[in-house]
């Protein structure tokens, strides 16, 4: 019978990373709010009336601190129009703070990100109340009733890991293994999404009895350290775990981590998600099984282009919805397509310019990069 596992709840200090502001001579430290922070003026003063862009954290992910940024930075530059993005660094009163802080500001639309429902949802009824749309972006607020709603199709994203998975556990010929699940954040609703799809694809081997259910935790807040600290509870449980669906790569090396130290790494097949550098490294060596790639450009340019069209009320068509669980209202979504990575097709993450060679081949990965013919 399954044992629950004791989470460890992470304290610490937030700390503030402030990103590379546009050439246009603001300056983020004039907002005098914590949290990363790039702003632009595209030729009016800053705060009179722009898109406003909310992320939520630093640590979960590389995205959120230099992907996202870079990309929808680069989408408002080229449209001209005034923009502030802003970083809560995990903070959910700060995530508020900044919300309220944009909309005094005059911003005209708003791109979130949510930390958790209450927070993203304090946003969204405060915007409300002004009469300014606001785009979820990647996260579904849930009961939030945000306008848009643009992410990849995460359910697919959860169904491509549990299908690597199998293959990978497939191709070890293991006999009945135990599958451990290290999901993300609860507070997350993408979480829950990606662990729908990979427990669609799993649930059938454990009711066939070709793979034995081990332990499965959420992590709060996506955190990796503390994720760190639950599978290390769980392998002192199932001393033989033998593969582990990890909700991202962050998770997934967290894990990896803990089988070096038994050195199962390698032997143990583990997911990923966001084809972090890590991530691929770790695939590269042969200690992570798969990542799911998907394109944060795409997602960042897909939100921009919303965000502008409103910015410039033109009105713009959206052909799918999604329905929000608790409140049962349905959200025009922009749905794009994840992809799977496996170390025969890294490469591929590397000539789409999500990833440069350079900082994926270093010292200790080169070999692994010439047999992958990644150069």
């Amino acid at each position: 019978m399954r044992k629950s596992l004791l989470a460890l709840v992470a304290a610490g200090l937030l700390t503030t990373v402030t990103l590379t502001a546009c050439d246009d001579g603001t300056d983020p430290g004039d907002s005098g709010d914590s949290g990363s922070a790039t702003t632009s003026s595209g030729g009016e003063a800053s705060g009179s009336g722009g898109i406003g862009v909310i992320l939520p954290d630093t640590k979960s992910s590389q995205r959120w601190g230099s992907d996202d940024p870079k990309y929808l930075k680069a989408a408002f530059e080229a449209a001209k129009v005034p923009f502030t993005i802003e970083n809560a660094e995990g903070d959910k009163e700060q995530f508020k703070r900044l919300g309220e802080k944009m909309l005094d500001e005059g911003a005209k639309v708003l791109i979130i990100a949510n930390l958790d429902a209450a927070s993203g949802k304090a946003v969204i009824d405060n915007a409300k109340s002004r009469g300014i749309p606001v785009i979820d972006y990647d996260r579904l607020t849930l009961n939030g009733g945000a306008d848009y709603y643009v992410s990849f199709d995460n359910e697919r994203v959860g169904e491509l890991q549990a299908e690597g998975l199998v293959s990978c556990l497939k191709s070890k010929k293991k006999n009945n293994p135990i599958v451990a699940s290290l999901n993300g954040s609860l507070t997350d609703n993408n979480a829950t999404l990606f662990k729908n799809g990979y427990d669609r694809v799993l649930q059938p081997y454990f009711d066939q009895a070709e793979f034995t259910k081990g332990p499965d935790q959420y992590v709060p807040d996506w955190d990796n350290d503390e994720g760190r600290e639950i599978f290390a509870q769980m392998v002192k449980q199932y001393p033989t775990i033998d593969g582990v669906l990890a909700a991202n790569d962050g998770l997934g090396n967290a894990a990896i981590e803990v089988l070096r130290e038994k050195n199962m790494n390698g032997d143990v097949p583990v997911t990923g998600q966001d084809a972090t550098v890590q991530g691929l490294q770790n695939i590269l060596v042969g200690d992570q099984c798969m990542t799911v790639y998907k394109d944060v450009k795409k997602e960042a340019d897909a939100a921009a282009k919303l965000a502008i069209n409103l910015y410039k009320n033109v009105k713009t068509p959206v052909d799918d919805k999604l329905k929000d669980p608790e409140s049962g209202a349905y959200v025009p979504f922009v749905k794009l397509d994840p992809t799977p990575i496996t170390k025969a097709n890294v490469k591929d993450v590397v000539e789409s310019g999500f990833v440069s060679a350079k900082d994926l081949c270093t010292a200790k990965f080169k070999s692994a990069c010439t047999k992958a013919d990644i150069k």
